[in-house]
């Protein structure tokens, strides 16, 4: 009888933690398809990087706009721009430029262009705690790698359920280090110039170009 009943209780659990990866599932894809929706998306987010036993704790604004695969990012001094092929990382204090292919590859790195659909591959995930955060009610999901090996522990993800837009991205990794990215602005289809996605060799003329591929 006793076997009878744990064996329901497994059934009942399973049952309800696949409901709850279903719900997740459903609303991480409406969001997807939300963004994907739109021609372009302008972002200004606070970011904390923290990490108690190191003593670490780091804060600072930037912004970044999106278009497909594009993104021109700013932040802690540095200009990141990917036209789609090529990632261009400007050090104005250094003058350098340096040049790479996209990092897509590195699984543990979450770019600008993979914020809105780097869950799609290599994680499960369940519906998390809502928070009203000035009366918004923000729905959070919690990820976890589906690799062993991550460097990620996990990824908490806070939905606006009224607008569908990422509000809060949590990422703690396996060294305890904790980054926080809040979204100050959430802007879709601003009028933007034709070449904000091209790297002008012109403007860093007196610049270092070290060039990894």
């Amino acid at each position: 009888m006793k076997q009878i009943i744990v064996i329901l209780v497994f059934l009942m659990s399973s049952a309800g933690f696949s409901q709850n990866s279903k719900k997740a599932e459903a609303l991480l894809n409406e969001v997807y398809d939300k963004v994907n929706s739109y021609d372009n998306i302008a972002i200004d987010f606070k970011y904390v990087l923290e990490n108690q036993s190191e003593n670490i704790k780091q804060e600072t604004r930037g912004d970044v706009t999106m278009q497909g695969e594009k993104y021109l990012l700013n932040i802690l001094g540095y200009t990141r721009l990917f036209d789609g092929k090529k990632l261009y990382t400007i050090n104005p204090e250094d003058e350098e430029v340096t040049i790479s292919s996209d990092n897509a590859e590195d699984e543990n790195t979450i770019t600008p262009s993979k914020m809105m659909s780097f869950y799609k591959d290599g994680y499960t995930y369940a519906m998390d705690i809502i928070q009203d955060v000035k009366g918004r009610k923000i729905q959070f999901v919690k990820l976890y790698p589906i690799d062993t090996n991550s460097e990620i522990k996990e990824v908490f993800l806070g939905i606006d359920a009224k607008t569908k837009h990422i509000y809060r991205l949590i990422e703690i990794g396996e060294n305890g280090t904790k980054t926080t990215l809040t979204v100050n602005s959430f802007k879709t289809n601003e009028p933007i110039s034709k070449t904000l996605f091209t790297f002008d060799a012109d403007k860093y003329k007196d610049y270092y170009i070290n060039k990894l591929d």
